[in-house]
């Protein structure tokens, strides 16, 4: 087991994933995977005339992304035994190009009263190239011990 267990994390500890570079495949794939084909994002001429003047991704494509950059901490690698709760705050734009990455900090354990997990609450900030964030939220997350 990669993953870690609930007793190792500890309030105020952060991990930051490698970063992920968002395409216009990765769009284009989400909009027909979801249904959602709002022109913001897959028109390119009805994109230059808003206040972005480009498309950007869907909002939860960054989040879904997210959660595969979390997976790639190995920090819930065979130690979650549930994704509880995610909140997403959308703080920017992810334009087609960005490369994206999750730091997630701990905010808070909480032993389970039947033992042998706990859970653990996580801010997540998503990052673009510029080190602005484009997404912040939390995640609840349940992991053995």
């Amino acid at each position: 087991m990669r993953g870690m267990r609930f007793s190792e994390f500890e309030v105020d500890q952060s991990f930051t994933s490698q970063g992920r570079t968002v395409t216009e495949a990765c769009v284009m794939s989400f909009a027909g995977i979801s249904g959602d084909f709002n022109p913001l994002h897959v028109d390119a001429a009805f994109a230059e005339k808003t206040p972005f003047g480009q498309r950007v991704a869907h909002g939860m494509l960054g989040a879904s992304i997210s959660t595969g950059l979390a997976q790639t901490l190995g920090i819930f690698e065979g130690t979650t035994l549930a994704l509880m709760e995610q909140s997403f705050q959308y703080k920017g734009p992810i334009f087609f190009g960005d490369t994206i990455r999750l730091t997630l900090t701990v905010t808070l354990t909480k032993p389970s009263s039947k033992g042998g997990k706990g859970v653990v609450t996580f801010r997540s900030d998503i990052l673009n190239q510029k080190d602005e964030v484009v997404t912040t939220g939390s995640w609840t997350v349940l992991l053995r011990d």
